[in-house]
């Protein structure tokens, strides 16, 4: 396992060459040597991952990161033009709904909406919590009043 990448992505190169391996040799042809190559010298040799051939896809134990791989290698090996097509578009759609997310999200303005709230909430806070006097404290203050008086 080379050591510029993390076990993560070492766990997945090993799961993603598990299903090539259960490819047919036509799409495992697809896909350039260096790329493969890549994936066998990163891999982790020591994760225990088999395909089991009883379960769909889907209901394979492979890592979210593996799955992104396999998905690319899709994208750029074996889909038609138009699968293509429409992963991209999905992607790009992805992409600019997260951009924009993140936009609103630290829009300086909405930064300093929040802000003015915030405040508005502690005045409304101030101006509903009343002080009451202790008892002794109202005795305190009516002794010192009798006495102001008297000079």
């Amino acid at each position: 396992m080379s050591k510029t990448v993390s076990l993560e992505y070492a766990n997945a190169y090993s799961e993603v060459l598990e299903v090539l391996r259960n490819m047919s040799e036509s799409d495992i042809n697809k896909i350039p040597n260096d790329i493969i190559e890549m994936f066998k010298e990163n891999s982790n040799k020591l994760h225990d991952f088999r395909y089991d051939f009883n379960k769909n896809f889907k209901e394979q134990n492979i890592s979210k990161r593996a799955k992104m791989i396999l998905a690319i290698l899709f994208r750029d090996y074996w889909a038609s033009p138009s699968q293509k097509e429409i992963i991209v578009a999905r992607q790009n759609f992805e992409r600019d709904r997260i951009e924009m997310q993140k936009q609103e999200k630290y829009n300086i303005n909405n930064i300093f909406k929040k802000n003015e709230i915030k405040k508005d909430i502690k005045t409304e806070e101030i101006q509903i919590t009343n002080y009451k006097e202790s008892i002794i404290k109202k005795i305190i203050n009516k002794i010192k009043k009798i006495f102001l008086k008297n000079k």
